[in-house]
């Protein structure tokens, strides 16, 4: 049986995976093992819950809210917020958990319910495992016993309070435009900026609750690129429909990925002394030019596993203040248990108004290598690591390749499908070595 838990939390179509049935139940298993704390201590336990503004978060929060209510936890209603702002609120309440309606970067008919612990942190595998095996169970409190739900009036303010209190530096009289993908950061995003002192031009910030993520974002940038050089702005902010990535855009209108935020942002907290034994932490698809740049900087570059919890693992087992991945999810462990586009916004923005750089100039400290990814289909992704030949043509590339280039061969978690992925400081060597690389794993692994 398929894991009910993926990446990120449950998620699927809204009203066909995600049902309003299957969502109370969820929420009764997660006040069973979530709450168990607070009851254990004679505690009414409480929960911080928010969504984006996909039409189905409507139904999905007030099924996932009767089902904690019903088992006798008091909800905080903190309606559409970002999902780092749902995790800062968890922490900041002191709630026993958190719960985030959303599907983050997909189309409108998906829809998803992740959960945050004590403290704002994303759940390991083993509560989430616990939670799995408790679907079915529920709590029956009665009269008094039962939960409240209550409006959580003041989320957006505590949030935006938090936010600016990180900047050491105003933005005051700095153009950006802020695309918020018709998702949550619609209004927090633009008023952070604002209170900040930037000159704010708004895009994608209509939510209708069909058109999150279309046409606008960080998975459709072209919108962003055309404005920043309209309205002849600094700086162009990308996030997705949680607002939990930002990628950027330079004064030019050229993109600016999560691998050169990193290493914006890492030179930043360097200078400042605030990068915990100067240590960045990403995962194996960053690019190789961030891993060449950061090492020339004198700082070192820890490699995990695809996925941010795997990055916000690695940082706080380490200790260390910073982290994200290529796609723009970056972490500051100073600020945030998880990735904040809107706190990455304005960090990217302050490092420009305190150097007097402009973004174009600040992102050239990293060169990009040409990078070749090629999917191989309905192969037997299981007999990846135990094949000789290919783990020859793999030591062949790497010996070529040398401290200049990279391979890795990652199995897909969901298809029959290897991904090989090849890195070189030519177009041509990388392109050569992933189509031999790919065409040996089709070879081999045949189905």
């Amino acid at each position: 049986m398929a894991r009910l838990f993926g990446t990120d939390g449950v998620r699927g179509t809204a009203n066909k995976d995600i049902t309003a049935d299957f969502s109370l139940r969820l929420a009764q298993a997660a006040a069973v093992v979530l709450a168990a704390g607070a009851r254990e201590r004679g505690e009414r336990p409480r929960a911080v819950i928010a969504k984006d503004p996909r039409v189905s978060s409507d139904f999905i929060s007030a099924a996932v809210s009767a089902g904690l209510a019903s088992s006798g936890v008091d909800v905080f209603d903190a309606g559409v917020i970002p999902t780092p702002a749902c995790a800062y609120l968890t922490a900041d309440l002191g709630a026993d958990f958190g719960v985030m309606i959303s599907a983050s970067h997909n189309a409108a008919p998906d829809n998803g319910i992740k959960f945050f612990s004590h403290g704002g942190h994303k759940l390991p595998d083993s509560l989430e495992d616990e939670i799995e095996s408790a679907m079915g169970q529920n709590l029956t409190p009665l009269g008094g016993e039962v939960g409240k739900v209550t409006r959580f009036a003041d989320a957006e303010d505590r949030y935006l309070v938090h936010l600016l209190g990180t900047l050491d530096t105003k933005l005051d009289g700095m153009k950006v435009v802020v695309d918020c993908a018709h998702g949550a950061a619609s209004a927090i995003s633009p008023q952070a900026l604002s209170d900040a002192g930037a000159k704010v031009v708004v895009i994608g910030a209509d939510p209708d609750g069909t058109n999150i993520n279309s046409g606008y974002g960080s998975t459709h940038l072209s919108a962003l690129q055309a404005a920043v050089v309209e309205h002849g702005a600094a700086l162009g902010i990308a996030h997705d429909g949680d607002a939990d990535r930002c990628l950027a855009v330079d004064e030019s209108g050229r993109v600016i990925d999560g691998d050169h935020i990193m290493a914006i942002l890492a030179l930043a907290m360097k200078d400042a002394g605030k990068l915990s034994r100067d240590t960045l932490v990403a995962t194996v698809m960053s690019n190789l030019g961030l891993k060449v740049a950061m090492k020339e900087a004198g700082i070192k570059m820890l490699e995990t596993a695809v996925g941010d919890r795997y990055v916000l693992e690695e940082m706080r087992s380490g200790g260390y203040a910073l982290g994200g991945e290529q796609s723009g999810h970056i972490i500051f462990s100073q600020y945030a248990t998880t990735g904040d586009g809107v706190l990455t916004g304005l960090q990217l923005a302050a490092r420009m108004v305190e150097t007097g750089k402009p973004l174009s100039e600040l992102a050239s400290v990293m060169d990009t290598y040409p990078q070749v990814l090629i999917n191989v289909p309905d192969v037997d992704k299981s007999a990846l690591a135990g094949n000789p030949d290919l783990a020859e043509l793999v030591d062949q590339a790497k010996a070529e390749l040398g401290e200049n280039g990279r391979v890795l061969l990652r199995a897909s978690g969901t298809e029959a499908l290897v991904r090989v992925m090849v890195e070189a400081k030519d177009q041509g060597s990388a392109q050569s070595w992933a189509e031999r690389i790919a065409n040996l794993v089709a070879e081999k692994l045949a189905l």
